[in-house]
């Protein structure tokens, strides 16, 4: 290990591992801080990937379920099914073979990378930062250009620069078992109060196993723990039978940052993923925005690297190219709040019966696509009028947001 590069990503997750090789490809120095002693743990993710995120890194040996459809449920149990056979919608994948896969990409770039450690110390220079990492060999010191900060929900890069807070923190709980029966290549998401309040659980296929989860927010739980919810789903509700014969071999719970911090970029710092808020509010999903994220600032940053010229103005003039994601942040938040989280139970079957029609399921299936809902949500409002009547409030959210 040098003593000086000019790029130290504090975080070997796939958004530190990305981030990474595109700036080797761009000609500068990296290295990478993992606090693990081993890439991919703990796991804290329902383990989906986008078709546009899987082929940025081109992965497919780390898929275990392709997933073309989606079985959506309601409270009551209304059933609305969405997806076309042989239409790739997402990919459940194996996240340890994953993360490590987008580690080695970055590696086989020119990255260097060192486990088990942790920062300890970061101060910024006028032309240079210096950070101090505790690791196997003790204390040290690395000069650097830039920290970059890919270090998840607790972000100590983060705290450590006052770069501020996501706008929503969301606690996710899931558990990964044996047993549960569903039509290949489809997941299951479940609705209502009683096991996700404001949100919805899901059961996603991944390989021989299944992936059973629920997420809300603090606010929503009325001191009523994830793990009591998801026993809701499984125990108590009307679709327990579905459950009966699953047989735990995993659990994994973790926050789900979501809203992009009011500093994403300071002098010399830079946050990305799940540190910069950086998720779909709609999903919880960080992956493909995170990728994307990296794909939209290294190319300015790598400039200002080049340049060493990562001033306050300069990183100000960079971080304005977020500030359109940050808007789609917001929009699809609103059209989430409006369509499902601020929705009680009776006003969700009513949104079910709508969508439980031929015609418009024909048009979620021409239309819908997770990672952006906006195009959907415009043609319902426009072409469903008892759309209109149950949803009136969705309105603002789908035009201005």
């Amino acid at each position: 290990m040098r003593s000086e590069y000019d790029v130290v990503i504090i975080g070997a997750g796939p958004i530190g591992g990305y981030l990474a090789k595109k700036l080797n490809e761009r000609g500068h120095s990296v290295i990478l801080i993992e606090e693990h002693d081993e890439i991919g743990r703990p796991f804290q993710c329902a383990g989906l990937i986008n078709p546009l995120a899987m082929k940025k890194v081109e992965l497919r040996e780390t898929v275990q379920t392709t997933i073309w459809g989606a079985n959506i449920h309601s409270p009551n149990g209304t059933v609305v099914r969405v997806g076309v056979p042989n239409v790739d919608r997402t990919y459940s994948v194996c996240r340890k073979l994953f993360d490590e896969a987008v580690v080695r990409q970055s590696i086989a770039s020119g990255s260097e990378i060192l486990l088990s450690s942790k920062p300890v110390s970061a101060s910024i220079e006028e032309e240079y930062c210096i950070v101090g990492i505790d690791g196997p060999s003790g204390l040290s010191e690395i000069k650097c250009k830039l920290i970059c900060g890919a270090d998840g929900a607790h972000s100590w890069v983060r705290r450590q620069f006052r770069m501020g807070k996501p706008t929503e923190t969301i606690i996710g709980f899931q558990i990964e078992v044996t047993g549960y029966q569903n039509r290949e290549g489809t997941l299951d998401m479940y609705t209502g109060k009683s096991i996700s309040p404001g949100f919805f659980s899901w059961a996603i296929p991944s390989g021989e196993t299944t992936r059973i989860g629920t997420w809300t927010k603090p606010e929503l739980m009325n001191g009523v723990s994830s793990e009591e919810f998801l026993k809701n789903l499984m125990l108590y509700s009307k679709f327990r039978n579905k459950f009966e014969n699953c047989v735990e071999i995993g659990r994994y719970c973790g926050p789900v940052p979501s809203g992009i911090v009011r500093f994403p970029l300071k002098q010399r710092v830079a946050l990305f993923g799940d540190a910069a808020g950086i998720c779909k509010p709609t999903t919880g999903g960080g992956i493909g925005p995170g990728f994307k994220q990296v794909d939209i600032l290294v190319p300015k940053l790598s400039k200002s690297i080049s340049d060493n010229n990562l001033s306050t103005n300069a990183m100000k003039k960079i971080s304005a190219s977020l500030d359109e994601m940050r808007k789609d942040q917001r929009r699809k938040k609103a059209l989430r709040d409006a369509f499902l989280t601020e929705m009680d139970d009776h006003e969700l079957e009513e949104i079910f019966s709508v969508w439980a029609r031929p015609e418009v399921t024909k048009l979620i299936n021409e239309v819908g696509d997770i990672e952006n809902p906006i195009p959907l949500g415009i043609r319902m409002l426009r072409e469903v009028p008892e759309f209109r009547r149950l949803a009136g409030r969705a309105v603002k959210a789908v035009l201005w947001g």
